[in-house]
């Protein structure tokens, strides 16, 4: 039994990076987080920081992301990327080297000069290039490539070491985390939530679930019903090979990122579908959208048809019915805060700063109320369920 100013659910980058943000605000914040973590979501992702506006849909995506509605955010989040390294001491391997958003077709490269538009709107500086012109500036560039559009914003950063690091940094100001330690129930308990595992509980005022795919679960133990869309979603890596590709490749009609890490290898992904989603395992990668991406990015990037393929994997993408971000208190549900869904990655510190004012009553930098989970919630049942029966974990 244990009590903590906030409880954090799940251990991923937007767990670790709340906890940090909370803990250095002078709060007690518990992390509880059901298996390792940066683990699931959160280890497997591209690193990607996305600042230009986005595709709109992964290979198979039924619903397009609102990307002119999530542009400011990604401004947003791009600017707080800048000092992270240094507000947690640690090197991230952040590259900030700018990217190419390519197209092929007329019709994608009518939606670069829209996206251009939007960004220009905002004070966002990026550049429309012919397909020549683009091939002067990265000559890495097929031939198909009928345009580009440049953002010196975009980047990378390396998932393995940034959850860690904000974790670390999080312990450094007092946070307690506990790892495989599933919760199983949330409840109310004298105007305050209890946050129950297999052998403990916790009382506090403020729980916030970051539990990616584990989102709707971990709401339903409160009895808030918040709808979900947890895919699983793969990546590839080449051999290491000297420095060869500097910024980050995009296609805007197209799942495609590619860049090379400081480790040597070129990762390849863009959102592609893992042949299945296993929450309570590992899910399994597909050898059709390994093939589908690895062409279109020789097709785009003919050189990396040279390099040897080392490894692909699998992870959960904590997606939205709709495809937009989900940060916010829940409705009807005093203290229980949710955060999650699309490019987490990139939204980390931001959601993280946000989240620390709404919990210590400061105004958010960027307005988040069409992020809210009232958007995705069913019916609202506003008693909390009780515990599980023993021997029963949601997160």
């Amino acid at each position: 039994m244990g009590t903590a100013d906030a409880v954090i659910v799940g251990a991923g980058v937007l767990g670790c990076a709340t906890a940090f943000e909370l803990a250095r605000s002078g709060l007690r914040v518990v992390v509880l987080e059901r298996g390792a973590p940066n683990r699931e979501g959160s280890g497997t992702t591209a690193g990607n920081l996305h600042i230009q506006a986005i595709h709109t849909r992964r290979p198979g995506q039924e619903v397009p992301v609102d990307s002119a509605r999530l542009l400011p955010v990604q401004h947003a989040a791009g600017l707080l990327w800048e000092d992270v390294e240094t507000r947690l001491d640690a090197d991230l391997e952040v590259r900030r080297n700018g990217g190419f958003m390519v197209a092929e077709t007329p019709e994608q490269y009518a939606e670069l000069r829209t996206k251009h538009r939007w960004e220009t709107g905002i004070g966002l500086r990026t550049e429309v290039l012919d397909g020549d012109t683009a091939r002067r500036e990265l000559p890495l560039l097929g031939p198909s490539v009928t345009a580009a559009t440049w953002c010196p914003h975009d980047g990378y950063a390396n998932p393995l070491k940034t959850g860690p690091a904000y974790l670390a940094a999080a312990r450094r100001h007092g946070a307690r985390v506990h790892a495989f330690t599933p919760v199983t129930g949330l409840t109310r308990h004298t105007g305050a939530w209890r946050v129950h595992t297999a052998h403990d509980h916790y009382d506090t005022p403020v729980v916030v679930n970051a539990a990616g795919p584990w989102i709707a679960q971990v709401c339903a133990l409160a009895g808030a019903d918040v709808r979900m869309a947890p895919v699983a979603i793969q990546m590839h890596a080449t051999v290491r090979v000297p420095p060869v590709l500097r910024h980050l490749v995009q296609h805007i009609g197209e799942g495609l990122s590619v860049k090379q890490v400081a480790a040597g290898n070129v990762l390849i992904g863009g959102g592609w579908p893992a042949r299945r989603l296993d929450l309570a395992g590992r899910s399994e990668v597909s050898v059709e959208s390994l093939v589908g991406n690895v062409d279109q990015a020789g097709r785009v990037l003919p050189f990396l048809a040279g390099l040897r393929l080392l490894r692909t994997w699998a992870g959960p993408l904590a997606a939205t019915p709709d495809e937009m971000p989900l940060i916010g208190e829940v409705p009807g549900h005093t203290g229980l805060y949710v955060v999650g869904g699309t490019y987490a990655f990139t939204f980390a510190p931001l959601w993280a700063e946000t989240l620390r004012r709404l919990v210590t009553g400061g105004r958010p930098r960027v307005d988040v109320t069409d992020f809210s989970p009232r958007r995705l919630m069913g019916t609202d049942r506003t008693a909390p369920k009780s515990r599980l029966p023993e021997g029963k974990t949601q997160c």
